[in-house]
């Protein structure tokens, strides 16, 4: 990775209200302007939507087929679901024939179908892969992708900090897990088991044992920046970061400033501003960021700290997992990545084991900090008429 170019400045950059005074990083493509945007895939620092597009034409169109086809391997292959995409399918094969016969001169085109082969597989529910589809059917694929069609098919996700269990968690003294959460059903299933994310499996340290220095005061801060990333996080891979741990790290890092740029936040704008423009960047604009997503993120994160020291614990330790899968998947080329998970994961630790020790009393103050912060935020965006 090429050395970073930084200048430092006391102007507040004009392109967004969100954005505060800080050092700023020259984008690594042109070379011109402040770079604004981190890439997700590879953490290559950029400035606009070309130098994205640019920068590395595999890393980009790589990395929207990857997350939609790990969410589509989620999808039940029920008769339903499999009637559906193979409609969608046919429908853009016979779109495509359409535009041909646009092209003839005679207007007339000849009649064509998906191959058998491929027919029978959507039917029978097998896997199949990009490369294996002729070019009509990518082009339909990625004409699908690109309207939001095949995210219809997804089935939509309940985030477990929503569910009614999530008010009940219940950990020992020292943050250990005690029982898997158990809900009850009406059906004839009977009970099943829940998806709040277990607890430790060993008690937590006292932050006093784990450093010599006494824990920060910016350490509340900071847990909103990592709280925010993990539930941006959860809702891109729809519930499921065990389907692309390395990807959903990597997308982490890119939207906390804390764990993915070692930053140290000294205000609650400063936290919102960085989690908000990274959500707004275009590199998830078409995964459905935005402004609108991100402010029902903070609100994700005002419900979590609501709901006091179990539940946030138990996502410390959930992420605290995503990191350590994500490491096994590092490949040898990629020592900065393993070197920058790794310090995640001793940060994610550290803040469970602080968290856990905290009174309601901290809870209920930075709650009201994130609101007020997001009111401020709200009004500002009603005032300078940007779009969500």
């Amino acid at each position: 990775m090429m050395p970073e170019k930084t200048i430092v400045t006391s102007e507040t950059s004009k392109s967004s209200p969100l954005n505060p005074s800080s050092t700023r990083i020259i984008c690594h493509v042109c070379n011109k302007q402040f770079a604004q945007y981190t890439c997700p895939r590879c953490n290559f620092r950029y400035c606009s939507l070309p130098c994205y597009k640019s920068h590395s034409v595999q890393c980009t169109e790589s990395f929207m087929r990857e997350n939609v086809v790990d969410e589509l391997r989620q999808v039940r292959s029920d008769d339903q679901t499999k009637t559906k995409m193979l409609e969608i399918l046919k429908r853009f094969h016979e779109e495509e024939e359409d535009d041909d016969d646009i092209m003839t001169d005679d207007g007339e085109g000849s009649s064509s179908t998906l191959p058998e082969e491929t027919i029978q597989k959507i039917l029978a529910g097998d896997e199949i892969s990009f490369d294996d589809l002729s070019l009509e059917e990518r082009k339909g694929f990625q004409r699908a992708l690109a309207s939001g069609e095949l995210s219809k098919m997804i089935e939509p996700w309940d985030p477990w900090w929503l569910s009614s269990s999530a008010q009940r968690i219940s950990l020992g003294a020292q943050g250990k897990q005690l029982v898997q959460c158990v809900e009850e059903e009406d059906d004839k299933e009977g009970t099943f088991v829940s998806d709040i994310p277990r607890g430790p499996d060993a008690p937590l340290i006292s932050p006093s044992k784990l450093s010599s220095t006494k824990p920060s005061p910016l350490l509340p801060l900071h847990l909103v920046d990592v709280l925010y990333s993990y539930c941006f996080t959860l809702r891109i891979y729809n519930g499921e970061w065990q389907s692309d741990s390395l990807g959903a790290a990597t997308m982490v890092l890119s939207v906390s400033s804390v764990l993915g740029q070692n930053a140290q936040p000294r205000t609650m704008k400063e936290v919102l501003s960085f989690c908000l423009e990274q959500t707004c960047s275009s590199a998830y604009k078409s995964l459905g960021g935005g402004l609108k997503f991100g402010l029902n993120l903070v609100d994700d994160v005002i419900h979590l700290l609501s709901l006091g020291n179990a539940a946030l614990v138990c996502l410390l330790c959930d992420l605290q997992r995503l990191i350590l899968c994500a490491i096994q998947e590092v490949k040898s080329s990629g020592r900065d990545l393993k070197k920058k998970l790794k310090l995640a994961d001793r940060k994610v630790y550290f803040m469970m084991c602080w968290v856990n020790g905290q009174t309601p009393e901290v809870w209920q103050a930075l709650e009201s900090s994130v609101r007020a912060e997001k009111n401020s935020i709200v009004e500002l965006n009603d005032y300078k008429g940007f779009e969500t």
